[in-house]
């Protein structure tokens, strides 16, 4: 039995560990049914200024908080403390994302499962495995837990190896492969018909509506819920980052590659669903509004697939490839913040740790299969409506104003010296004292 800490072995694997966190179902489909929800361009104009005004400077409050305290996130919240009632507001912040990230990853595993479904659908069809292909496509609370254990199982493998073996060597792995499947969809989409007027809607922005109170609320929410803010993930991530290493380029390059891919599948998305409106399929209602918004990855893509012939198959088997490789990378960082809390809270072995964990997770996602039209709503919106923006506030506020300015400011400047001399050493402390709560506050206030 050890707990000893592991720690990334490269700057390019925390790198794709990090932005394969942030980068998930709700960055390749929530981002551009967003967009096409909220003024195509406007919102991408938006959401762009906002992630790297707003989510960018919360990012590094969590990593940094992270890479101080070298331990899971309740402890090193408590390390910034200096009073009882500091203590304990530390612990419901860094204990609250932990069970954040749980719930979370307990309805994602089922999201998940379907996309595994969905992935091996068009293989039993091209071998004209009718019945398979039958049992595959039509929702059953059978098919259903069996792959959303599936997938958690897959997820506990990958975490129990630890972090340099399991987290950074499989993220390592798949971010890639996911950028390749993007982008050779994207080629495919753009030769269709129909897909040049969706790239219009998507890049030419409507000024008139960029200042939409509703739009950038919307807007703001998205880039701190695509960076995994306020579930103590990108804590734990910061803890595993050596001293010798610069966090504020660090934490520049995961936010770049998540917005990036956001951006990214929005080329793929958005075109995409012009194509299908050109092939018959039903995409806005008459006022304009886009149907299925919850469903459309399983409505109209498929419809879309089926529309292409033989050459769909292939398809759709890698764009839910994709999906599936996009929700595996967030589900291995929501599994590693209660497994780094066990093991080091309760001096448990990260595979005994890992397991008991996954046996959780699987026990709510089997409770919210079981009562899913009641609980399933309640779980996603107690999550990321409330969960996520208040405890992303509540970590700022540790930062901003809980951390004494010169402690924090060394912190920063280990593993690189010179950022004393930079805009953001001088901007940043009253940036995240003020600014970022306020902004936050605003999203979750909109929640309520």
């Amino acid at each position: 039995m050890s707990n000893v800490r592991g720690e990334f072995s490269s700057r390019f694997g925390f790198i794709m560990a990090a932005a394969g966190s942030a980068v998930g179902l709700g960055n390749i489909w929530g981002f551009p049914t967003q967009t096409a929800s909220n003024g195509g361009a406007a919102f991408v104009l938006a959401y762009l200024v906002l992630a790297f005004c707003l989510a960018y400077p919360a990012l590094m409050a969590e990593l940094v908080i992270g890479r101080h305290g070298q331990a899971n996130a309740v402890s090193s919240l408590q390390k910034l403390t200096t009073s009882p009632w500091q203590k304990k507001f530390a612990f419901f912040v860094g204990f609250g994302g932990i069970i954040c990230a749980g719930l979370i990853l307990s309805f994602y595993a089922i999201v998940a499962g379907w996309m595994f479904s969905a992935t091996i659908e068009p293989i039993t069809a091209i071998t004209s495995m009718d019945n398979a292909t039958l049992w595959l496509s039509e929702q059953s609370l059978t098919r259903d837990i069996i792959f959303t254990g599936l997938f958690i199982v897959l997820t506990v493998l990958i975490i129990s190896k630890g972090v340099e073996n399991g987290i950074e060597k499989w993220s390592k792995r798949l971010m890639p492969a996911l950028l390749g499947i993007l982008f050779a969809l994207i080629a495919y989409v753009m030769t269709q018909e129909g897909a040049v007027t969706g790239l219009k809607a998507y890049l030419v922005p409507d000024f008139s509506s960029i200042l939409n109170p509703e739009l950038l609320v919307n807007a703001l929410g998205q880039a701190f819920f695509s960076l995994s803010l306020g579930t103590s993930v990108m804590i734990i991530y910061g803890s595993y980052i050596s001293k010798r290493e610069n966090l504020v380029s660090l934490g520049a390059f995961v936010t770049l590659i998540d917005v990036f891919i956001a951006f990214v599948a929005g080329l793929l998305i958005i075109p995409a669903m012009y194509v299908a409106q050109a092939q018959g399929v039903e995409i806005f209602a008459a006022d304009g509004s886009l149907l299925s918004e919850d469903t459309l990855v399983f409505q109209v893509l498929p419809a879309l697939f089926d529309s292409m012939g033989d050459i769909g198959l292939f398809v759709g088997f890698a764009f839910f490839a994709l999906m599936s490789i996009a929700a595996l990378t967030s589900s291995i960082s929501m599994l590693e913040a209660p497994v780094s809390y066990a093991v080091e809270k309760f001096a448990l072995g990260r595979v005994q740790a890992t397991w008991i964990i996954g046996a959780l997770v699987s026990l709510v996602s089997l409770t919210i299969l079981l009562n899913f039209a009641a609980l399933f709503g309640f779980v996603v919106s107690i999550t990321t409506k409330f969960g996520q923006p208040l405890l992303g506030m509540l970590c700022c506020v540790f930062v901003g104003w809980l951390w004494h300015r010169g402690k924090l400011l060394k912190e920063i400047s280990e593993g690189c010296e010179q950022v004393e001399h930079t805009v953001f050493w001088k901007i940043w402390p009253w940036y995240i004292r003020f600014v970022c709560p306020v902004a936050i506050a605003a999203v979750f206030l909109n929640s309520l």
